[in-house]
């Protein structure tokens, strides 16, 4: 099998508007760019897949069925624009709530459940989000990893002293990551 490179996307802040805990379809708003840079993606050859935390599913702010809807929301409007995503993941767990687990990021399980599934070379892979959270998986895994400035920035300085380089958007990171392979 030969494995594919892929863009591991953080969702809230990179690919949507973040708006803490989004519920419902109608809250789905992509970031401009968005839709478009993963159309870029996909005719490039490169896998597409969202890891994203959940954690309003714990707290019980939203329920399983409520994420399956924005996910499927989230498709659909890609889809509007010639653009898909190749998988979506997310970890419903809050270690205070749930107690601890492996897949909440940065843990690796989820990001590992991708690779195996899809065949993806993680060392040819980009990591891309609005969170430390979001990129440190790249360094476990042998990735390269882009900080995008559309989300939450409250972790600006760490990122930037973790040596991770920021990119406007993730229109910037794909262009980045496509030109880079």
């Amino acid at each position: 099998m030969t494995l594919r490179p892929a863009l591991f996307l953080d969702r809230d802040g990179t690919l949507i508007v973040d708006t803490d805990f989004v519920r419902t379809p109608g809250e789905v708003v992509l970031l401009p760019g968005a839709a478009d840079a993963v159309a870029r993606a996909n005719a490039a050859g490169w896998l597409t897949v969202v890891i994203t935390n959940q954690s309003g599913i714990a707290r019980g702010i939203l329920s399983e069925a409520d994420y399956q809807v924005v996910a499927r929301e989230l498709e659909r409007q890609l889809k509007e624009q010639r653009a898909h995503l190749d998988l979506q993941l997310h970890c419903p767990h809050l270690p205070a709530i749930s107690g601890p687990c492996e897949c909440r990021k940065p843990g690796l399980k989820l990001y590992r459940e991708a690779i195996s599934r899809l065949g993806i070379d993680p060392l040819q892979s980009w990591f891309i989000g609005d969170r430390l959270r979001d990129l440190a998986p790249a360094r476990a895994l042998g990735g390269r990893a882009l900080h995008v400035l559309t989300g939450t920035r409250t972790e600006d300085v760490a990122i930037t002293e973790a040596g991770f380089v920021q990119v406007a958007d993730l229109s910037a990171g794909v262009q980045r990551a496509l030109s880079r392979r």
